[in-house]
């Protein structure tokens, strides 16, 4: 964090460490802890943690660090003796907001932490990370708006401390580490805050009409900060979660993969390794659809190429009422009530997911599995 003040030639910079600050709090909350670098590995409560570290979203940051002025700038009101009304402005440069989610061992973390990159790597797209990051438009639509100017990547790292994957939309960003071998870590970094939206009044008019404003770099925004990074994370553990669990595959995919009867009507086998319905798995999986589901002319812009012959469209569009009918007799999707639009469920997401992982599975690395 840093003040400034234009003309005032003394811009100055404070760096806030939460877990380091959470530490604290433990100790004089007489609460016991196992701290390794910036990480805590185990907590005796983890729920009253979480309310000590509540308590810091609540601090009157300006207070603080006006507070913390005199030791950092001791001439400050020598220099400023004369100016009346003369004070610093605090603003946040950068905020980064983690959600640790502790696991007794490492051999607990490590088969799922691989599962999560390789997911993360194949499978989140530009709208994706879009999403997780707050991005209006593929929140609403699942697509990157025609509109949209800006720039999305993905990087997976080696390091020596692990392997980090990082997703950026326009410098803010969100990662995914394991730290100390037992502690997932999505993590989200926010340097432009001007790309979410805080509910607030006009500027300089405390008492005005509240809108939906731009969120802004000064300290009196940074609990919405907190909000958006904690919902980014929670966004990003949910897509995860579909690739967690110990049932073997072939449990799990025996039912979509034999033919069934549904409501007096016969519907045939799933067959994920024959091209038409690979594709048809890997278009209804995609991360777009999470929030608010597909529609039959989704499918069909993922499925079929572009067409101008209304007879190949409504023929493209049969096909796809079909499809949709015999996942829903496979029971992997529900329709949204109320609406023409289809979302995978729970359970639908894990035989999906996982059907899809084993097709595009390295076929040496399974054969030294199966070794």
């Amino acid at each position: 964090m840093y003040g400034y003040r234009p003309g005032f030639p003394s811009a100055l910079t404070f760096v806030s460490n939460g877990r380091q600050w959470l530490a604290r709090q433990m100790d004089q909350a007489g609460l016991a802890y196992r701290q390794r670098d910036n990480c805590f590995v185990w907590i005796q409560d983890c729920a009253q943690a979480q309310q000590l570290l509540d308590q810091q979203l609540h601090t009157n940051w300006t207070e603080l660090l006006d507070g913390l002025l005199e030791l950092a700038h001791p001439l400050y009101r020598q220099i400023t003796g004369r100016m009346h009304g003369l004070h610093y402005y605090w603003s946040a440069s950068q905020s980064e907001y983690a959600t640790d989610i502790l696991f007794d061992e490492p051999k607990s973390l490590q088969p799922l932490y691989r599962q999560f990159i390789h997911h993360a790597v194949k499978t989140f797209q530009s709208p994706d990370v879009m999403r997780f990051l707050g991005n209006r438009y593929a929140e609403t639509t699942g697509k990157v708006h025609p509109v949209f100017r800006g720039q999305v990547t993905t990087r997976l790292k080696e390091r020596p401390e692990g392997v980090r994957i990082r997703h950026s939309l326009n410098g803010n960003s969100i990662k995914l580490y394991d730290k100390e071998g037992s502690v997932l870590r999505p993590e989200t970094t926010i340097i432009h805050p001007e790309a979410f939206k805080v509910y607030r009044p006009k500027e300089g008019d405390e008492n005005g009409q509240k809108q939906w404003r731009k969120l802004r770099r000064g300290v009196a925004d940074l609990y919405r900060r907190a909000q958006v990074s904690h919902q980014a994370n929670y966004r990003y553990l949910q897509a995860l979660a579909s690739v967690t669990g110990t049932t073997p595959l072939r449990l799990q995919a025996t039912g979509v993969c034999q033919a069934l009867r549904y409501r007096g009507r016969r519907y045939r086998r799933l067959n994920p390794l024959a091209q038409a319905d690979y594709q048809l798995l890997r278009a209804v999986s995609r991360g777009e659809f999470t929030l608010s589901g597909m529609r039959n002319a989704d499918l069909r812009t993922l499925l079929f190429k572009p067409t101008n012959c209304p007879q190949q469209r409504r023929h493209n569009s049969a096909v796809v009422t079909r499809q949709l009918a015999l996942l829903r007799a496979h029971g992997l999707l529900k329709k949204i009530p109320s609406t023409h639009r289809y979302q995978l469920i729970t359970k639908g997401r894990h035989i999906v997911t996982a059907l899809l992982a084993a097709c595009d599975a390295d076929v040496e690395q399974l054969t030294q599995i199966a070794a």
